[in-house]
């Protein structure tokens, strides 16, 4: 993992920049998918959390080997996005670079589809699952997301995104078809 590139978002004024990085990363997550990539990571260097500031701000950043980018981005799929996003050319790493890991995180959010699968887990009626999400549902979640789609479900859910701690070595692993990984850090500059 020793190249990146960004992609940033372009103000639009009839869009608001989380559906413009969530219609981004739906894209991103299907050439991932589609080139069954498992050695592009990807970073949100602007993502900021917090009660008041859950977003993953307007950049996003891949990760992985030049020629593996340069694969990824003579793939049209960018198609329809291309006017919106700015995106830098593939670079080297910074020496200086720390690393961290980027995961996503479930929460019992209470949604439908969280409260089926919890009623057939238990045995349960979907109202009475539904019931018992209730009181975990209502807590905060501070961390920053991006509205997708399931491509498996058709259901769009809140991908949360945890920045882990900053560490001084990377850690090598494969990362699933949204870049993330539960071990494998990217670099942070």
């Amino acid at each position: 993992m020793d190249h990146y590139l960004d992609l940033r978002l372009r103000p639009d004024p009839d869009f608001p920049p989380s559906m413009l990085m969530g219609a981004l990363y739906a894209k991103l997550h299907r050439a991932l998918f589609d080139l069954q990539a498992d050695d592009i990571g990807v970073s949100f260097p602007d993502h900021k959390t917090g009660v008041n500031a859950r977003t993953p701000g307007d950049r996003l950043r891949l990760h992985g080997d030049k020629d593996r980018l340069d694969q990824l981005m003579a793939l049209s799929w960018l198609a329809g996005l291309r006017e919106l996003v700015e995106c830098s050319d593939v670079a080297p790493v910074p020496a200086n670079a720390r690393h961290r890991v980027v995961k996503r995180r479930q929460f019992n959010t209470g949604s439908p589809s969280r409260a089926r699968r919890y009623a057939r887990r238990h045995g349960i009626s979907e109202v009475e699952a539904g019931e018992l999400m209730k009181t975990p549902a209502q807590r905060r979640v501070e961390l920053p997301f991006v509205q997708v789609g399931s491509r498996s479900t058709g259901e769009r859910f809140a991908l949360f995104l945890e920045h882990g701690e900053l560490q001084s070595r990377p850690t090598h692993g494969r990362f699933n078809h949204y870049g993330l990984s539960r071990e494998a850090t990217i670099p942070w500059f």
